[in-house]
């Protein structure tokens, strides 16, 4: 990519989006184009075709999804899978028809087998049955890796696909409903510090209600009490996090310096070209939850939902193939969650 390159950005708002226009921007690239979800609907075939013909993006960052965590990702699977889908389809079609020069669509580690070998390696897709929470998830970027694959291989594009691990960071997702979750974790023991320090206005405005009894009800509804906070699952899973920064810059670096014909060995069967992204260390939910405690200074206790499911037990990246290419991450976790809890008190609470 050259500065002047004409790059889009699908999906500029999200965690994923908004970071990697923070680091193009960082790195001073020129010629960003971003739309918003009103100013084009990625799921409008039509809308996306007249886009592409009259801008004619050079460079494609496809980072806009539909995302969420374990309860949204099984509530609201019909959306998850259909909306996903369409948006793929019409960006990497769109960016092939119009001759972009390289595309890269992101993906998610949950793309890989519930019981895959630890720590997981490309090559595991496709090799066992996914985790059933968020299988219509996974399927759709799956088609997505395979949509890139096929045209590469059909039509000589130079499209690629990174898988990364679970995110946080800038512009994250903090509903106590849809969030991953370590930012779910990250209000609810903020909630329940303010709780039990008898904070009762700062309740009301962080969840955007109009009185005390209001809030109380939310509260309960999420398992936060004045002296403890459910947390879902027994806490023994164990996962991987990686800050959207160091996503970013991976991101960006893969752009720079990788293309298609790095990313295979043999040309008979071309498969498993994408990339993980990710740290390759992992942590328990309940050490995250400790964590995360010690750092937002809450003395209550947690209770583990046990009847509440789990999800994978354990799902941790293996990076080598990334590493091997020149990259490496630089936030580690302690540090990441400081920052991240940083960024809600000042950001996130003047929403309401």
């Amino acid at each position: 990519m050259e500065k002047q390159s004409k790059i889009y950005i699908a999906g500029h708002r999200g965690l994923v989006g908004s970071a990697i226009l923070k680091e193009l921007t960082r790195k001073k690239y020129t010629n960003i184009i971003t739309k918003t979800h009103k100013n084009l609907d990625l799921t409008d075939q039509k809308a996306v075709a007249d886009f592409f013909e009259k801008e004619k993006p050079e460079y494609v960052f496809l980072a806009a999804a539909k995302v969420g965590g374990i309860v949204a990702n099984n509530t609201y699977r019909a959306d998850f899978i259909y909306e996903n889908l369409m948006i793929q389809n019409n960006v990497i079609y769109q960016s092939y028809k119009c001759g972009v020069k390289k595309l890269l669509f992101l993906g998610s580690t949950c793309i890989y087998p519930k019981n895959a070998n630890q720590p997981i390696k490309e090559d595991s897709l496709l090799t066992n049955v996914l985790e059933y929470t968020n299988e219509p998830y996974a399927i759709a970027k799956i088609a997505g890796i395979k949509m890139c694959e096929s045209y590469n291989i059909q039509f000589g594009t130079n499209f690629l696909s990174v898988m990364p691990t679970n995110l946080y960071g800038p512009n994250d997702n903090f509903d106590l409903e849809k969030s991953h979750v370590l930012p779910a974790l990250i209000r609810k023991i903020h909630l329940a510090k303010m709780f039990s320090e008898g904070r009762k206005e700062e309740l009301i405005k962080d969840l955007g209600v109009r009185d005390y009894i209001q809030a109380l009800k939310i509260l309960d509804q999420y398992g936060i009490a004045v002296d403890s906070v459910e947390i879902w699952g027994s806490g023994k899973p164990m996962r991987e996090f990686l800050w959207s920064e160091d996503m970013a810059e991976a991101c960006v670096f893969i752009m720079e310096n990788v293309n298609f014909e790095d990313l295979y060995k043999n040309k008979l069967e071309i498969k498993n070209t994408h990339l993980n992204i990710g740290t390759g260390i992992e942590i328990s939910i309940k050490n995250l939850a400790y964590l995360i405690k010690k750092e937002i200074g809450y003395s209550g206790n947690f209770i583990f939902n046990t009847e509440k499911p789990d999800g994978t037990l354990r799902k941790v990246t293996d990076v080598s193939k990334l590493e091997s290419l020149g990259w490496k991450h630089t936030i580690g976790l302690k540090e990441g969650i400081r920052k991240i809890y940083d960024w809600y008190l000042n950001n996130e609470l003047i929403k309401h």
